[in-house]
């Protein structure tokens, strides 16, 4: 689960950026569902606009917050510019590597969530509160 504002304020983002946006989904997870509280917007060191790599300082910051409210990381979002909302080559690798919730925005205001469960990506449903 998401808050309506909180997805919409990354749409918005990635509609104004001339790059890949990205950032960490922190909350709680209960069995299969997580529900998000914080939303944090980490710097892509790439500043490309077809690929993301996260700041690493700012990701241990980010985190080392998250986890001293009680909270974890539930999903990774980012945008693609250009292309539909889907995961591509690079995110695969990613989500290897963080095998959680990852949220995909496009710059037209579309979206979609996805995990991979061993060598499958399945699309999750977004629920919005």
């Amino acid at each position: 689960m998401i808050r309506q504002g909180d997805l919409s304020l990354i749409i918005k983002t990635a509609e104004k950026s001339e790059v890949e946006i990205c950032g960490f989904l922190f909350g709680k997870r209960e069995g299969e569902n997580a529900s998000v509280e914080i939303v944090s917007f980490i710097t892509n060191r790439l500043d490309s606009p077809n690929a993301f790599e996260m700041e690493p300082l700012e990701m241990v910051r980010a985190i080392d917050d998250a986890e001293a409210r009680g909270l974890q990381v539930v999903g990774i979002f980012h945008s693609h510019l250009k292309c539909p909302p889907r995961p591509s080559g690079h995110d695969l690798k990613g989500m290897n590597l963080w095998p959680v919730v990852w949220l995909i925005v496009d710059d037209r205001g579309n979206y979609g969530a996805y995990v991979l469960e061993g060598d499958k990506i399945r699309e999750v449903e977004v629920k919005l509160v």
